[in-house]
């Protein structure tokens, strides 16, 4: 498999209902980041056209809207979803093991019905603006660490190519799970950056450096001055890492 270029690590988020601001981003990013993720707030706002508008940038996209619902239901929403071609959708593990084999089973299928690439299908485990004390409230006296590759492991058997975490679990999913297993890191900020809702957070190098496949950063690039060059800035801090490093 070849191995992904500094750019093509960096998925940015674009948090925003703005469709032009959106298709915008897209097509003055899509040659300086690896993909464009689109989540909840602009597909409840925009639907399946404006994913299809700013697709159209040439971006990849990362249709990001965390899926959880009875396997069935989550195989048909995959199935539904599926013309659109998006090259990494995300369900959350917290499912349990068998929607998670509809998902992947269902997307499999789907690609081929549609005639395109199937998309990589990642499982959120722990989201990254909750903490310890914020999983006790809920229920659940695992420490984030354990919980998050309990489902990362779960995933994995369930047949998902990998999973969202924070950069504070990519050691102990990577001894877990192996070297094959995509890992997607939110809560990254380049030194310096505000750290917004996010609890857990790394630098992009730190996140690289312990094995993360692709980082996701928003506002960090979106918010720039210049959303091109800082884009670029990471790239280069990204290629700036030894062989060995990565």
């Amino acid at each position: 498999m070849k191995a992904l270029s500094p750019h093509e690590r960096i998925l940015c988020a674009l948090d925003t209902t703005d469709l032009n601001m959106a298709f915008t981003l897209a097509e003055k990013l899509k040659s300086s980041v690896g993909g464009i993720k689109l989540g909840l707030e602009f597909f409840g706002a925009e639907g399946p056209n404006g994913f299809q508008h700013v697709a159209k940038s040439g971006a990849p996209i990362f249709l990001d809207l965390k899926l959880h619902d009875i396997p069935n239901t989550v195989a048909k929403a995959i199935h539904a979803l599926m013309p659109l071609a998006p090259s990494i959708m995300t369900i959350h593990t917290s499912g349990g093991a068998a929607m998670m084999k509809a998902a992947a089973q269902a997307a499999t299928k789907a690609a081929h019905n549609v005639g395109c690439k199937r998309p990589i299908i990642v499982g959120v485990t722990i989201l990254t603006s909750l903490d310890d004390n914020d999983l006790e409230q809920v229920g659940m006296n695992t420490p984030v660490k354990d919980q998050v590759v309990r489902m990362a492991h779960l995933a994995q058997a369930s047949g998902l190519d990998g999973v969202v975490c924070s950069p504070f679990e990519i050691g102990a999913i990577r001894a877990a799970c192996g070297k094959d297993f995509k890992l997607i890191v939110p809560g990254i900020r380049p030194a310096g950056s505000a750290t917004g809702d996010q609890k857990r957070i790394m630098t992009p190098a730190q996140a690289i450096n312990l094995g993360a496949d692709y980082i996701v950063i928003g506002r960090p690039i979106t918010e720039a001055s210049d959303p091109v060059l800082a884009a670029e800035n990471i790239a280069r801090e990204l290629g700036s890492l030894k062989e060995t490093d990565i």
